[in-house]
């Protein structure tokens, strides 16, 4: 009796593997040569990405997203591809408006600087590609799919005008909020603009103190917490925006407390590693700053189950 479901767990173990990794129909090698395509007609600027994520810091994301975007449509699998369809009214038109897109990316791309003219590129492709999944697998696919596509937006350079709002705006957000932690230590403090002086000191909160890198790293963790705990749209949403709050609040912490080390404790500190590299600490705290935003917000779907 034990020989017998031994044998019979062996024989089932192949066929749950064979059932998982069905064999591919023509749509999908159809697809799969649309995609091997637009990689083919993308490699230029695909390559730039790829060296403009290994330059910058604020890109070293970009290598990750089509991996976490992947693993969407694997867990989601059943429910994206349960009933397929063509859509030619649907993808055609945005494969052509792609395709539009990235002629006048080249068009003008000599006029833009290179950060500008990648992210006008690489959204034309993720354009593409999306109305080709559009094309071959239907409307319903292609919502049931929604987050794992609109991930690839991500893939995206932020234009240089909206990166540059946004690190002002957490400039100004980060002084104001470090000038009231100044307040709360009693430490005297004569603020001029960006500019605190304390005694034998003077530091400034400047762009690189904005935290853009983390905020870019925040919110796309705060995307990826809500897809996981959330259902409602509107808690998503609101969950991303909490992402501002929380990274002024910890360039705030950061700032002040390693001023306060450079003025009591050693002046060094603010030319050392710490200074240097020890955003990573306060990335940690954002993150327990997140933690409870999820626990709150997820609570409120249990509440009204």
């Amino acid at each position: 009796m034990g020989e017998e479901a031994v044998n019979q767990k062996f024989s089932t173990e192949p066929e749950f593997v064979v059932k998982s990794l069905k064999r591919p129909t023509t749509r999908d090698l159809l697809f799969l040569a649309f995609t091997l395509g637009v990689l083919l007609l993308w490699s230029g600027p695909l390559i730039k990405l790829m060296s403009l994520s290994r330059k910058s810091e604020l890109y070293s994301h970009i290598v990750l997203i089509p991996f976490v975007s992947a693993y969407f449509f694997w867990t989601k699998r059943e429910k994206i591809f349960a009933q397929p369809a063509y859509s030619i009214l649907g993808g055609l038109p945005l494969i052509a408006a792609g395709l539009l897109l990235y002629g006048v990316g080249y068009g003008v791309g000599g006029r833009l600087n290179e950060n500008d003219a990648m992210s006008m590129l690489i959204f034309a492709g993720i354009i593409c590609w999306a109305g080709g999944f559009l094309l071959f697998y239907g409307v319903r696919a292609f919502r049931n799919g929604m987050f794992p596509l609109v991930f690839l937006v991500f893939l995206t350079p932020v234009p240089t005008g909206l990166i540059e709002t946004f690190i002002f705006s957490l400039q100004v957000a980060s002084t104001e909020t470090s000038a009231f932690l100044f307040w709360l230590t009693g430490v005297p403090v004569w603020r001029e603009g960006f500019v605190f002086h304390l005694p034998g000191m003077s530091i400034e909160v400047a762009k690189q103190c904005s935290g853009i890198r983390s905020s870019i790293a925040l919110v796309i963790t705060s995307i990826i917490a809500g897809e996981f705990f959330l259902r409602t749209g509107w808690r998503k949403v609101l969950l991303t925006l909490s992402i501002f709050p929380i990274t002024v609040l910890k360039n705030g912490l950061r700032i002040v407390t390693l001023t306060l080390l450079g003025t009591y404790v050693d002046p060094r500190i603010l030319g050392s590693e710490l200074h240097r590299s020890g955003g990573i600490p306060f990335f940690g705290i954002a993150l327990l700053m997140l933690a409870p935003v999820v626990w709150f917000l997820r609570r409120g779907e249990s509440e009204k189950r």
